[in-house]
Protein backbone atom coordinates (compact mmCIF):
# COMPACT_ATOMS: atom_id res chain seq x y z
CA UNK A 1 0.00 0.00 0.00
CA UNK A 2 1.45 3.75 -0.96
CA UNK A 3 0.46 6.86 -0.41
CA UNK A 4 -3.00 7.44 -1.28
CA UNK A 5 -3.87 10.86 -3.77
CA UNK A 6 -6.61 12.74 -3.23
CA UNK A 7 -8.33 14.84 -5.83
CA UNK A 8 -11.27 17.20 -6.46
CA UNK A 9 -11.11 20.00 -4.21
CA UNK A 10 -11.27 23.87 -5.45
CA UNK A 11 -12.94 26.70 -4.91
CA UNK A 12 -16.91 26.57 -4.23
CA UNK A 13 -19.87 29.21 -3.45
CA UNK A 14 -21.79 28.69 -0.58
CA UNK A 15 -24.54 25.63 -0.67
CA UNK A 16 -22.60 24.45 -3.72
CA UNK A 17 -20.93 20.65 -4.12
CA UNK A 18 -18.06 18.74 -4.80
CA UNK A 19 -16.88 15.02 -5.47
CA UNK A 20 -13.93 14.55 -3.91
CA UNK A 21 -11.75 11.54 -5.20
CA UNK A 22 -8.96 9.21 -3.32
CA UNK A 23 -6.92 6.98 -5.23
CA UNK A 24 -5.50 3.95 -3.80
CA UNK A 25 -2.63 1.84 -4.97
CA UNK A 26 -4.16 -1.71 -3.28
CA UNK A 27 -6.92 -3.72 -2.59
CA UNK A 28 -9.17 -1.68 -0.76
CA UNK A 29 -11.64 -4.50 0.47
CA UNK A 30 -8.45 -6.05 1.86
CA UNK A 31 -7.37 -3.03 3.67
CA UNK A 32 -8.73 -2.40 7.52
CA UNK A 33 -10.72 0.91 6.23
CA UNK A 34 -10.16 3.84 4.13
CA UNK A 35 -11.50 7.30 5.56
CA UNK A 36 -11.95 10.78 4.52
CA UNK A 37 -10.57 13.33 7.06
CA UNK A 38 -10.43 17.31 7.30
CA UNK A 39 -8.07 19.97 9.21
CA UNK A 40 -9.49 23.60 8.92
CA UNK A 41 -6.90 26.08 9.82
CA UNK A 42 -5.59 26.05 13.69
CA UNK A 43 -7.72 23.22 14.49
CA UNK A 44 -7.68 19.60 15.02
CA UNK A 45 -7.67 16.85 12.35
CA UNK A 46 -11.12 15.34 12.44
CA UNK A 47 -13.27 12.42 11.00
CA UNK A 48 -15.56 13.20 8.35
CA UNK A 49 -16.31 9.92 6.76
CA UNK A 50 -14.50 5.82 6.73
CA UNK A 51 -15.34 3.05 5.41
CA UNK A 52 -14.21 -0.63 6.57
CA UNK A 53 -13.33 -3.24 4.40
CA UNK A 54 -16.71 -5.11 4.92
CA UNK A 55 -18.42 -1.87 3.62
CA UNK A 56 -20.07 -0.42 6.93
CA UNK A 57 -19.70 3.44 6.79
CA UNK A 58 -19.25 5.97 9.59
CA UNK A 59 -19.54 9.33 9.38
CA UNK A 60 -19.04 12.00 11.80
CA UNK A 61 -21.40 13.78 13.79
CA UNK A 62 -20.79 17.66 11.77
CA UNK A 63 -21.26 16.08 8.52
CA UNK A 64 -24.22 13.54 8.88
CA UNK A 65 -26.77 13.71 5.81
CA UNK A 66 -24.53 16.21 3.73
CA UNK A 67 -21.70 13.91 2.70
CA UNK A 68 -21.50 11.02 1.14
CA UNK A 69 -18.88 8.58 1.16
CA UNK A 70 -18.83 5.27 -1.44
CA UNK A 71 -16.14 3.19 -3.00
CA UNK A 72 -15.34 1.65 -6.53
CA UNK A 73 -13.28 -2.18 -5.43
CA UNK A 74 -12.57 -2.30 -9.40
CA UNK A 75 -10.58 0.51 -9.14
CA UNK A 76 -9.32 1.27 -6.28
CA UNK A 77 -11.41 4.33 -5.51
CA UNK A 78 -12.55 5.55 -2.63
CA UNK A 79 -15.07 9.24 -3.04
CA UNK A 80 -16.75 11.67 -0.70
CA UNK A 81 -20.00 13.58 -1.93
CA UNK A 82 -20.40 16.61 -0.46
CA UNK A 83 -23.45 18.41 -0.59
CA UNK A 84 -25.11 21.83 0.78
CA UNK A 85 -21.64 23.19 0.99
CA UNK A 86 -20.76 25.66 4.33
CA UNK A 87 -17.93 28.24 4.83
CA UNK A 88 -17.49 25.91 8.01
CA UNK A 89 -16.26 23.25 5.75
CA UNK A 90 -13.48 25.16 4.52
CA UNK A 91 -10.96 22.65 5.22
CA UNK A 92 -7.80 20.26 3.54
CA UNK A 93 -9.21 17.31 3.00
CA UNK A 94 -7.19 13.86 3.97
CA UNK A 95 -7.57 10.59 2.40
CA UNK A 96 -6.13 7.85 4.79
CA UNK A 97 -6.22 4.16 4.54
CA UNK A 98 -5.71 1.95 7.16
CA UNK A 99 -3.92 -1.82 6.56
CA UNK A 100 -1.47 -4.36 8.54
CA UNK A 101 0.92 -2.70 6.89
CA UNK A 102 0.26 0.75 8.42
CA UNK A 103 -1.51 3.93 8.29
CA UNK A 104 -1.00 5.96 4.83
CA UNK A 105 -1.96 9.41 4.63
CA UNK A 106 -2.43 11.32 1.20
CA UNK A 107 -1.44 15.18 0.49
CA UNK A 108 -4.62 16.45 0.54
CA UNK A 109 -6.83 18.45 -1.21
CA UNK A 110 -7.81 22.30 -0.72
CA UNK A 111 -11.61 22.74 0.11
CA UNK A 112 -12.74 26.39 0.25
CA UNK A 113 -16.06 27.32 0.82
CA UNK A 114 -16.91 30.88 -0.02
CA UNK A 115 -18.88 33.56 -1.75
Amino acid sequence: QAQPVESGGGLVQPGGSLRLSCATSGSIDSVYSVGWYRQAPGKQRESVATITSGGRINYGDSVKGRFTLSRNIANNMVYLQINNLDPADTAVYYCNVLSVRGSFWGQGTQVTVSS
